[in-house]
């Protein structure tokens, strides 16, 4: 968010220097793509023919965005690498109005970091409200009304149809004029090579608590990795970059032979203009929230029950 707002220079991106993984003699291999998992074999083949062997595989492949009909335009942008970044942060020193597709926690921080930048941002959702649906309509309001605040406008209720370079056709045969979209409608893991593998895949590819696959050699980690959740008592599959840190030390952790349980709690947090939304926890199917404090004076904890289990917090 930083670097999409400008507050970031290109220089504190990178989580290592190249000389991390010389030293280490990690041989690094950027810019290579695999075209084949073959377990009975144990090697990994790339696009270019090359062959790796393996005692131990980590599949971190991690998700691609989604992308829609009628959205397939030089000025449609995602938001999901180091280089869709880049390209955004380029398309928006051309845009006085961005139109934002979708208002989930990518949308709304792009949302953000966009009226950062002087454009005026309208955001497009079939949702009632932002984000209800994760968090409750109370929360979901407090968010609506703080992204209201700095300027963003909201378009609820409606869907997207189109986008010709000028304007976005929306269901209700509204039109909005845009130099710039942006797509926020989610993500899809990456599953492909896991699954021409043989392994088990349900959204997502299927671990155990060990982060193994249904290959005893082959584990998985991140936003591919379909795990099960030691709170929920669910199978949780979380798009969140704290988790996949997680899950890739208890990887490797068992990939050199160790016997340690991914039972992490998991938790994220995400920025809206001066607040943060701190959550804790796995909730994807709720039925209850309580709220303690103060919602309009800034400082509450909103908690998510099943029933009478708690198993979720916001604050």
């Amino acid at each position: 968010k930083d670097y999409l707002t400008g507050n970031a220079p290109p220089e504190w991106i990178p989580l290592r220097p190249p000389s991390f993984y010389e030293e280490l003699k990690i041989d690094l291999r950027l810019s290579t793509n695999v075209s084949k998992i073959d377990p009975k074999q144990r090697a990994v083949t790339t696009a270019s023919g090359e062959t790796f062997a393996y005692d131990a595989l980590l599949l971190a492949t991690g998700a691609a965005p989604i992308r829609i009909p009628g959205f397939d335009h030089p000025k449609v942008q995602v938001l999901r690498t180091l280089r869709d970044s880049t390209a955004l942060i380029e398309a928006a020193g051309k845009a006085k109005r961005a139109v934002m597709i979708g208002a989930g926690f990518i949308g709304l921080e792009a949302a953000a970091s966009l009226c950062k930048r002087d454009i005026d941002v309208s955001v497009v959702t079939p949702d009632a409200l932002p984000l209800e649906k994760a968090l409750g309509p109370e929360v979901a309001r407090f968010v609506l009304e703080t992204h209201k605040a700095n300027g963003v406008h909201f378009h609820l209720g409606k869907g997207a149809k189109s986008f010709d370079g000028r304007k976005v056709l929306l269901d209700d045969g509204a039109t909005l004029e845009a130099d710039l979209v942006v797509l926020g409608v989610g993500v899809r893991p990456n599953v492909d090579l896991a699954k021409a593998a043989g392994l088990t895949v349900s959204n997502g590819v299927e671990v155990d608590a060990h982060l193994r696959t249904s290959d005893p050699t082959i584990f998985a980690a991140g936003d591919i990795a379909n795990f099960p959740d030691a709170l929920s008592g669910e199978r949780a599959r979380v798009e969140h970059w704290v988790v996949a840190e997680q899950q890739g030390q208890i990887a490797a952790i068992n990939m050199l032979g160790g016997a340690e349980r991914y039972d992490a709690t998991p938790f994220f947090w995400s920025a809206h203009f001066e607040h943060t939304l701190n959550y804790v926890g796995y909730a994807p199917h709720w039925n209850r929230v309580e709220i303690d404090g103060s919602i309009a004076a800034h400082d509450f904890t909103a908690r998510y029950f099943k029933d009478d289990r708690l198993l979720a917090a916001c604050s």
